[in-house]
């Protein structure tokens, strides 16, 4: 086992490689503690050089209520009105708090998610 930081695109293009060879390896054994040390090198370096961000509020509102069969009618349910649904959906409007409350209990949706600006 040859373990190293990954430092470098190259580093890593190494380390995926690698990863790919020894993806198989059973648990307890060498190769596995290299497929454990190195994912976990691979999913620092892409942590910081490959940040996925949030989704836009809206879009994370819409993509929720086609998960749940939510209709514009029931998501009006959840904000008070619907209109101010329609406006939301389509940015129209802004989240207010109450409303970024009211969407975080109801559909579960991360408010980190929800009070970004869009």
């Amino acid at each position: 086992m040859n373990i190293k930081p990954i430092k470098t695109k190259k580093d890593y293009q190494a380390a995926l490689e690698r990863l790919d060879i020894i993806f198989d390896a059973k648990k307890g054994t060498a190769e596995g503690d290299e497929l454990e040390v190195l994912s976990v090198l691979i999913d620092n370096y892409e942590n910081q050089h490959f940040p996925i961000g949030f989704p836009d509020p809206v879009e994370a509102i819409k993509f929720r209520m086609e998960q749940l069969g939510y209709s514009q009618t029931d998501f009006a349910e959840v904000i008070g009105s619907k209109s101010r649904s329609s406006e939301i959906l389509n940015k129209k409007r802004k989240l207010s708090l109450d409303m970024i409350r009211q969407i975080h209990d109801i559909l579960n949706i991360p408010t980190e998610v929800l009070v970004q600006a869009y």
